[in-house]
């Protein structure tokens, strides 16, 4: 929630869209928005654990859009040439933003790229909580021990707008949505789980309150916390600071400190 709201506890320090989170501790690296660049720092990554002899592998995510960039046929190649350990993970939800995949594709989807680099590939319903976690495990495991890459394409639909500034129903129709919604990842666990007499409504009701509660009060408190320093705009960049960008940041704050009375900085983290 820190990173959503770039505050002085976001780990960005409000230098990333929101959700584009990160965890070293996770391991997880930072989300970006421009397509496909991930990948073939993805099958980078994963030459390194080779190189390293580390018994890891890499999990790349990515979706139908952006494997026809470039950058995705460059990893693809990479990491089959190269045996890479990695897990290309791609979420075929049927519209790169507002084009669907058939204007997209004239081959079979994306797993049919995978043959013809060389790399084994799955397709699995990637609307089924448990196939998902089958596939997934399964090429992970394949991939470590062999050191190879696998290509793993996960049929979906994207029930929501593309982003806040998107209205989907300009290119689909509510019938469209409606339809796919009955097939949407929760809604068919649930039945699942309905079915086993592990989970009822009156539970799901409980834990969608608990969340929601849960939710607001992170929300309130990552929305009191000060923003990061306005000097963090000039770090991250390199090691250490260049003569010109120290004179930029100087510049910035002979301004700041001249007109202070223009902004908020009793709202920004206190930097020494």
């Amino acid at each position: 929630m820190n990173q959503c709201y770039g505050n002085c506890e976001d780990e960005g320090k409000g230098k990333q869209m929101p959700v584009h989170y990160g965890s070293k501790e996770f391991n997880f690296v930072t989300i970006s928005s421009p397509l496909a660049t991930q990948l073939p720092q993805a099958a980078g990554a994963a030459y390194a654990f080779k190189l390293d002899k580390r018994n890891a592998c890499v999990a790349c995510y990515f979706g139908e859009g952006a494997a026809s960039e470039g950058d995705a046929h460059a990893a693809f190649n990479f990491a089959a040439i190269l045996s890479c350990p990695i897990v290309f993970i791609c979420r075929n939800n049927g519209y790169a933003i507002s084009t669907p995949v058939f204007e997209q594709l004239k081959g079979d989807g994306i797993a049919a790229k995978g043959p013809s680099y060389g790399i084994d590939t799955i397709r699995v319903d990637g609307n089924d909580v448990l196939a998902m976690y089958y596939a997934t495990k399964t090429a992970r495991d394949f991939c470590i021990k062999q050191q190879k890459p696998v290509l793993i394409e996960a049929m979906t639909y994207r029930l929501g707008h593309h982003s806040t500034s998107d209205d989907s129903t300009a290119y689909r129709s509510a019938h469209e949505i409606a339809q796919w919604n009955i097939h949407a990842p929760l809604a068919k666990f649930r039945f699942y789980l309905e079915s086993l007499g592990l989970w009822c409504q009156e539970r799901e009701q409980e834990l969608i309150n608990s969340i929601k509660k849960e939710i607001l009060h992170v929300f309130s408190e990552a929305e009191k916390k000060s923003k990061p320093h306005w000097k963090e705009l000039f770090t991250d960049v390199y090691k250490e600071i260049p003569d010109h960008i120290r004179k930029q940041m100087n510049l910035m704050e002979k301004h700041l400190e001249e007109f202070k009375e223009h902004y908020p900085l009793n709202s920004f983290a206190y930097k020494k």
